[in-house]
């Protein structure tokens, strides 16, 4: 086999594994943007390593790509940009190959926009045992030889992580159809200016979050139901000013964001605002607005490719 046919054969064998790697990489660093540079780094460590003494490439490309990305988690930028309070994770559409494995709850909970913020309390080390572990099914002497630690320790870091994701974790799995009819009550009320009712969808400590569409250097954040209530009539009421802002009039669609529930404003097939719910007992506990552009430009991208159902609203 000549050299460029080798080439190929090798290039190949690394695109079998990229959306794997990819998802690893998304869970990691909770970022589209940031995880295809990761993948990309590790194709270029691929092409430079001696491949025919590489027995079993699918490790350590993992190996590869997981020590990648502690390395940017340990960067000073990351620390400057992922303060507690300045950070949201990148939300993708369910369907995105990049959320990965989903076959059980931990896999579809690791990748939740619920547990990538609760990650951000973990030391970089227990992030990678914890994603490594729950998403991958990686024994501990497989993530051993990853991170470069004995099995006690990486026994221990799984210990810490879930112990610290489990204390702040809020409620289990909801049912689909559940979940769409309390998103759409909320939707409604929050249109129709009836604060009592979006008061009533709420957890007395529900939550909500908000990127400011990238505008401010910390997150906007609001602790009451009545607070969150009068946020969510003033941001879903559609004015001659947002639909400047936004492009357009917007379409609202339903849809499922990293498998949460969640509404998407779109204008000329460009998601220009997403907001996500977290539900726990029946009720909203948490809601995510993101709206800064460059958190949205993989979501549009899968949105372009969506077949999407009938809007929620047809102009906003």
């Amino acid at each position: 086999m000549d050299t460029t046919a080798i080439d190929r054969f090798d290039s190949s064998r690394f695109e079998a594994s990229r959306n794997r790697l990819a998802s690893l990489a998304y869970r990691l660093l909770g970022s589209a943007v940031d995880a295809e540079d990761a993948v990309q780094d590790a194709f270029l460590h691929w092409q430079a390593a001696d491949r025919q003494r590489i027995r079993v490439p699918e490790a350590w490309l993992t190996k590869v790509v997981t020590n990648l990305c502690l390395d940017r988690l340990r960067s000073a930028q990351a620390r400057r940009e992922r303060t507690v309070g300045a950070w949201l994770p990148e939300p993708l559409l369910d369907g995105d190959p990049m959320l990965g494995p989903a076959a059980t709850f931990e896999q579809r909970e690791s990748v939740s926009l619920a547990v990538l913020t609760l990650m951000e309390r973990l030391s970089p080390f227990e992030r990678a045992v914890y994603v490594l572990r729950e998403a991958f099914s990686y024994n501990h002497a497989e993530i051993a030889e990853i991170l470069g630690i004995t099995e006690s320790a990486s026994q221990q870091h799984l210990h810490r992580a879930r112990r610290r994701i489990t204390a702040a974790r809020r409620g289990g799995e909801v049912d689909p159809a559940s979940a769409r009819r309390i998103v759409e009550e909320f939707l409604a009320a929050a249109t129709s200016g009836r604060t009592e009712r979006l008061v009533a969808l709420l957890t007395d400590d529900a939550t909500a979050i908000s990127d400011g569409a990238g505008l401010t250097k910390t997150l906007l954040r609001y602790d009451t139901p009545q607070r969150i209530a009068a946020i969510a009539r003033a941001g879903f009421t559609s004015t001659p000013a947002k639909q400047r802002l936004a492009g357009g009039i917007s379409t609202v669609h339903y849809a499922l964001v990293n498998g949460a529930p969640a509404i998407l404003f779109v204008p000329d097939d460009k998601v220009v605002g997403a907001v996500t719910f977290d539900i726990t007992d029946g009720k909203i506990a948490t809601v995510r607005g993101i709206a800064a552009p460059a958190r949205l430009v993989r979501l549009t991208e899968a949105w372009r490719r969506h077949e999407p159902d009938t809007p929620l609203i047809t102009q906003w």
